[in-house]
Formats: C-alpha cells, structure tokens, sequence
C-alpha cells in the first residue's frame, strides 16, 4: 500500500473505532430492516462535495448519484447502460423516494470545461459528450451576463444548470407521474465551496434563495437575471 493510501487506512481505522461503533445499532437495523432513505441526491462527483457533510445526515438518510456537473441525462426509452438513469428508476419505483435534490456548486469543473476549447481524443470522447447537458445553460448564460465579470458568469451557468437538470428530471415518465400527483417533489440547490451555505431554486420566483433563513444570501446577489 502507497503512503497516500495508508491515510485511508488510517481513517478507516478511525471510523471503525469511533463513528462506526457509536452508529453499531443504526447499520444492524438497515441490514435487517433494509434502506428507506428520505432523498436521492444528485451532486456532482467533485471531491469538495460531501453530500453527508454539508447535510449533516446519518448513515440511510441519502441515496447518492455522484457523476460529473450534477448532470441529468433525459430519458431514453433503450435498453442501454444509463448509469444516472437507472439510479432515479430505482430510487423512485423501488425505494419509492419523494424528494429528488439536485445540487450543484461553485467552481464545478464539469461548468468551467465548458467555457474551454477542449480538443476531442479517444481519452475524454465520453466526457465531452456528457458534458454537452450543460450547453443550454451556456448559451443562456452568455447571451444574458454580457458584459458581467467570468466568475458571475460560471456561478449563473452553475445555478441555471441545475433548473435544466431539474427538467431532465421530468422526462422520466415516474419523476413525471410523482410529480404530477404530488408524491414527489424536485428541489434545486447550489451549494457555495467558499461559506458552506446552500441556496434552493425558489421555482415561484424564478431565483435562488437561503436555505437557512438566518444565513447571508442575497437573492441574486451574483447573478445576471432570473432564472
């Protein structure tokens, strides 16, 4: 085992001495009882997300997709490999989970590499074609934060992002059918690398709000328009 691995080993040993014994009861009972988590949380797979961290949730509490820029795929009615895909049919018509959040954050890689002049190789010709779900929110941004300063422009691509993939969502015939009879619901965050606060997609106001009431943002404090 490398040195940077043996950190890894260190920190096992920690969690099993300490975190995993404090939670000993919890995992039995999700052995036995099985997983019935309150939300499925799409983040990106960015390692300064932590999904469990930034929520403070407990071991069952999520069911994760992690995948690059938070993205959602539309649905494809194939019988191909779709990772995402698969992972919201099982969350919604197997676990039967009501909330759907997706989150995404500042300085995402997956929102910048759309900004740049990336060459196409047989070494990323996967992630080029998923990072063409982020297009439209390019576009939009571009043509609406004209004259605004880079970061103000990638922090409304990050933001408008998630409103799009929270549109994927909803070509998903059961997301669709849930959301239509009012058993689940879809919510749109951005999470801030710098203050650790959240901001949700108040979808009446078309614009991004505190999750915390008692925290400090500003409703389109750095960005272009509405969403």
């Amino acid at each position: 085992m490398n040195n940077r691995l043996k950190e890894f080993s260190k920190g096992h040993k920690s969690f099993h001495a300490i975190k995993f014994k404090t939670n000993k009861e919890r995992f039995k009972s999700l052995v036995e009882e099985g997983q019935n988590p309150k939300a499925l949380f799409i983040g990106c797979s960015d390692s300064r997300m932590m999904p469990n961290m930034i929520l403070n949730s407990k071991p069952g509490d999520l069911f994760i997709v992690r995948n690059i820029g938070n993205f959602v795929a539309p649905f494809k009615p194939d019988a191909d490999f779709h990772a995402t895909a698969s992972a919201i049919e099982y969350a919604v018509s197997v676990l039967g989970i009501s909330d759907i959040i997706v989150c995404g954050h500042s300085h995402c890689g997956a929102i910048g590499a759309l900004y740049k002049d990336i060459k196409t190789s047989p070494e990323n010709i996967h992630t080029l074609k998923w990072l063409e779900l982020g297009r439209e929110a390019k576009e939009i941004a571009l043509d609406t934060c004209k004259g605004e300063d880079k970061e103000k422009l990638l922090r409304y691509t990050e933001k408008l992002s998630v409103v799009f993939q929270l549109k994927n969502l909803l070509t998903y015939p059961a997301v669709k059918n849930g959301v239509d009879n009012g058993s689940i619901f879809l919510h749109g965050w951005h999470y801030n690398i710098e203050n650790g606060e959240i901001a949700y997609y108040d979808n009446e106001n078309h614009t991004f709000k505190a999750l915390v009431e008692n925290q400090s943002i500003k409703e389109d404090s750095d960005d272009c328009k509405q969403y």
